[in-house]
């Protein structure tokens, strides 16, 4: 899936992520940036991610610009 960082409280680790399709709202599980190229996000930073067992964001990742769809790629 693709989305949109909407808050991200690096202390906690707490954070909300933004689907691009219907603009749902995913809570960042607790290990969503382990094994990730991530320390921290930014509001407003695209990433790619999956959805765990509880339907928590898990496994941020950065998506090429083809993998987020971005025109004329």
């Amino acid at each position: 899936m693709q989305g949109v960082i909407k808050a991200y409280d690096p202390r906690s680790r707490d954070g909300l992520v933004v689907r691009d399709t219907d603009l749902a709202e995913y809570e960042l599980a607790p290990d969503a940036l382990d094994g990730s190229i991530f320390r921290m996000l930014r509001q407003g930073q695209r990433v790619t991610f999956s959805l765990d067992a509880s339907g928590r964001a898990t496994a941020l990742r950065l998506g090429s610009e083809r993998d987020m769809g971005t025109p004329g790629h």
